[in-house]
């Protein structure tokens, strides 16, 4: 295979067509979600309001999670470790690592979302939004966890990090 072969077109997302989901908490805009043979990517931004929550404790059996912080800072869990992510930061989560998010006390944040190898997970963000905006039974995403690769689990350290803030 030549190294400039891809399995999947070039994709371009302009700004003023991108689809958003809002909830109470958050805006994500929808970027781009492609699947094929050897792997997409999914990338999304999320802009999350004044101590917002991301998301529990979960982890991808397949996918790469990488964040970068445009704006603000991110609070976020990588296996039992918690730190704060600030504007610039880039981090990268591999499979089968336990991590969650939310804006840093105090905080917005404004981050870039790419899984890769990736699926199309768009319906799952936008089940999200729905769930968050009361229009779906929480139940559904717990149902969704193997199609889009998301395992959720519990975190005490997390848990403990959330309420005290």
């Amino acid at each position: 295979m030549d190294s400039n072969d891809t399995n999947h077109a070039p994709v371009l997302t302009r700004a003023d067509e991108a689809e958003t989901s809002a909830d109470p908490s958050s805006v994500m805009t929808l970027l781009a979600d492609t699947d094929g043979p050897g792997g997409g990517f999914t990338t999304y931004r999320s802009t999350f309001a004044e101590g917002a929550v991301g998301a529990p404790a979960h982890f991808h059996t397949k996918a790469t999670e990488l964040f970068f912080v445009i704006s603000g800072s991110l609070r976020v869990l990588v296996g039992e470790e918690i730190t704060v992510l600030n504007a610039g930061d880039f981090l990268a989560v591999p499979p089968h690592t336990p991590h969650a998010f939310a804006a840093a006390p105090g905080c917005k944040a404004d981050v870039l979302f790419t899984f890769t190898p990736g699926m199309a997970r768009f319906d799952y963000l936008r089940l999200l939004g729905s769930v968050m905006r009361g229009e779906a039974d929480p139940k559904k995403i717990a149902e969704s966890s193997e199609r889009y690769d998301n395992h959720y689990v519990d975190s005490p350290v997390w848990r403990d990090a959330l309420a005290a803030s």
